[in-house]
C-alpha cells in the first residue's frame, strides 16, 4: 500500500511513530497493518482450529512502526482531520509532521526537519515541481506546432505534502475546512517556510499514476531510500 511506502521513507530517517487519520476505507488500512505479517510472509493455516504457523521469510525485513489509528470520520475535510489528531501528539514534542497519503519522494526527512528548526517558522512545507497531467504543445506565431512534450515537469512550485509544524499550528486549523486556509493564515503572518526539493517526487492522484508508480517500483523506485 502507498501508506507503507510513505512510512518507510520516514522510518529510514529514524521517525517511526505514526498517527494515521482514518476516513474512507479506514477498516482496510487497519486490517492491513494488523495482519501485515500474513500478507508478507508464508504461513500455514489449520481452518478447523484456527491455528496458524508463520514461516520465516528471510527476505522480508520486519518494519518497526508504532502506529496510532484515529477514526477522523468518513466526510471530514483534511484540516479538521489534522485537528482531530491533536490529543495523540505527545505533549513533550516540539513539533509534528504531516503528510498526505498519496505521494512519495526521495526526500531527506532529517534535512527537512533541520531546515524547519533553522527557519523558526510555525510551519514548513516541501516545494516540488509537479508534472503536467497532459502532453503540452509549443506553437509558432503562425499557428504551426513545433514540439509536443509528453507530460513535462512544470516550472511552478506545488506543496509536495511533506510538512513540519510547531504545535501552534493547531490554532490555525478550523472544523469543516481543508488544510489550505490554515496554510494561508500562516502565509499572511509570514510563518510558512518552503523546503525546496528538486529531486524525485510523484503523486498518486489518478489510475495512470498508480500504473506508473507500479512500473517504477519494478524498474527504478527512486523513492526507495531504505534498504
Amino acid at each position: 500500500p502507498i501508506l507503507w511506502h510513505i512510512m518507510k521513507i520516514y522510518s529510514h530517517f529514524g521517525f517511526n511513530e505514526f498517527v494515521i487519520a482514518l476516513g474512507y476505507k479506514g477498516d482496510l488500512i487497519k486490517d492491513y497493518f494488523l495482519n501485515q505479517r500474513y500478507f508478507t510472509d508464508n504461513f500455514t493455516l489449520h481452518t478447523r482450529s484456527g491455528y496458524t504457523k508463520l514461516h520465516k521469510n528471510v527476505k522480508n525485513n520486519k518494519d518497526d512502526f508504532k502506529i496510532t489509528f484515529v477514526d477522523t470520520g468518513q466526510e471530514t475535510l483534511p484540516g479538521e482531520r489534522i485537528l482531530r489528531t491533536k490529543d495523540f501528539i505527545p505533549e513533550t514534542d516540539e513539533y509534528f509532521m504531516v503528510t498526505y497519503g498519496d505521494g512519495v519522494a526521495d526526500i531527506n526527512i532529517k534535512e527537512l526537519v533541520r531546515f524547519h528548526k533553522k527557519m523558526g517558522s510555525i510551519g514548513t512545507i516541501t516545494g516540488v515541481h509537479p508534472r503536467s497531467k497532459y502532453g503540452l504543445l509549443t506553437i509558432n506565431k503562425n499557428g504551426v506546432a513545433q514540439k509536443f512534450i509528453e507530460k513535462p515537469v512544470l516550472k511552478h512550485w506545488a506543496n509536495g505534502g511533506f510538512m513540519v509544524f510547531k504545535k501552534e499550528f493547531f490554532k490555525y486549523l478550523r472544523r469543516k475546512e481543508f488544510e489550505h486556509p490554515a496554510l494561508k493564515r500562516l502565509i499572511r503572518e509570514k510563518q510558512l517556510s518552503i523546503f525546496i526539493h528538486n529531486d524525485f517526487w510523484h503523486s498518486m492522484d489518478t489510475y495512470p499514476d498508480v500504473d506508473n508508480l507500479n512500473r517504477l517500483w519494478v524498474e527504478d523506485p527512486k523513492w526507495k531510500v531504505w534498504k
